[in-house]
């Protein structure tokens, strides 16, 4: 089968597209022939070695796609199912090999390539705005970031569940996006004041939750941002990584509560993350949250696929296909 891999970390130009033998299922384990693969952030982070991986190595740990084969001891799926993962490595492939217990099914009404594109990104959301902080009706809450892939769904769950949401974007274009999306009020982070903007809108408040996945260049505004007993969710990289945080700036900005979750955390047993995934496909069968697929790219292209990634030409989320 084919895959892509990198034997050295560095840019996208390390991504090299390679002939392998399909793997067979280990004990506990399924063979998914892939359908659609999920491109994230992290996926560059591993590639350039901000995240340490073994090399070389085969990125990409969300793909949906059918069950082929069962490893010995397999119960809970069967050849022929619809299924999607998100965690480990190995995606960006024709097929993988993955443990049964963190498989999902994925129901009939959710289209392959949208499972592949949200669910990361919306266990992500799930985990963050139900269980880390959950967050509740009429509360207003700060989202960096609002048209990407995770943005997307969270400020369309955020306005599911009654919250008033401030999005930050670096664009026009995306800043109408994130209206359409139900955004209450737009900033673009590149031009205004962040926090000057959030003050304003609050009434010189501050939100209680910030959920900033940009990173280096949003954290002073984030910080600026908060309430008192507010939370500073970081949950990502874009613009590099967020500086470290005092202690006693979060006592002096009241009392403040910072924060670095991962998804993994929150969907540790196979319980978690079938309930997880659930919440997520019931909001997308519903009709609460649309995925908006931006952008596709064949598998032998997952260089360029990085490249518009990195430098933030895309909206929404972004596949591959192989």
């Amino acid at each position: 089968m084919r895959a892509v891999q990198f034997a050295r970390t560095g840019g996208p130009e390390v991504l090299e597209l390679v002939e392998v033998e399909t793997p067979p299922p280990a004990p506990g384990q399924v063979l998914i022939r892939h359908e659609a693969i999920g491109i994230n952030f992290i996926d560059t982070y591993h590639r350039s070695g901000l995240y340490p991986v073994k090399l070389p190595t085969t990125p990409g740990g969300e793909a949906a796609g059918v069950v082929e084969a069962l490893g010995d001891g397999v119960t809970r799926l069967r050849v022929g199912d619809r299924v999607a993962y998100s965690g480990g490595f190995g995606a960006y492939a024709e097929a993988n090999v993955v443990a049964a217990e963190r498989v999902v099914k994925v129901p009939d009404n959710v289209d392959a390539r949208v499972a592949a594109a949200s669910l990361l990104k919306g266990m992500t959301v799930e985990a963050f705005v139900r269980r880390c902080y959950p967050v509740q009706a009429g509360q207003t809450v700060l989202v960096h970031a609002a048209a990407g892939g995770v943005g997307q769904i969270m400020v369309q769950w955020l306005k599911a569940i009654g919250a008033e949401v401030i999005a930050t974007v670096g664009s026009e274009a995306k800043a109408a996006r994130a209206r359409e999306l139900g955004a209450d009020h737009v900033i673009l982070y590149r031009e205004q004041d962040v926090a000057a903007e959030v003050r304003r809108i609050t009434g010189g408040k501050g939100v209680p939750v910030a959920y900033d996945s940009v990173g280096k260049d949003t954290f002073e505004g984030t910080l600026g941002s908060l309430a008192r007993r507010g939370w500073f969710v970081s949950f990502g990289n874009a613009s590099g990584p967020a500086p470290a945080v005092e202690p006693f700036r979060l006592s002096r900005g009241g009392s403040l509560v910072f924060t670095r979750p991962t998804l993994f955390d929150f969907i540790v047993t196979t319980e978690e993350l079938d309930a997880s995934a659930q919440a997520l496909f019931e909001m997308i069968g519903s009709g609460k949250i649309k995925i908006e697929i931006g952008q596709t790219f064949p598998l032998a292209e997952a260089r360029a696929a990085h490249e518009a990634l990195e430098s933030r030409a895309t909206v929404g989320a972004s596949l591959l296909i192989p």
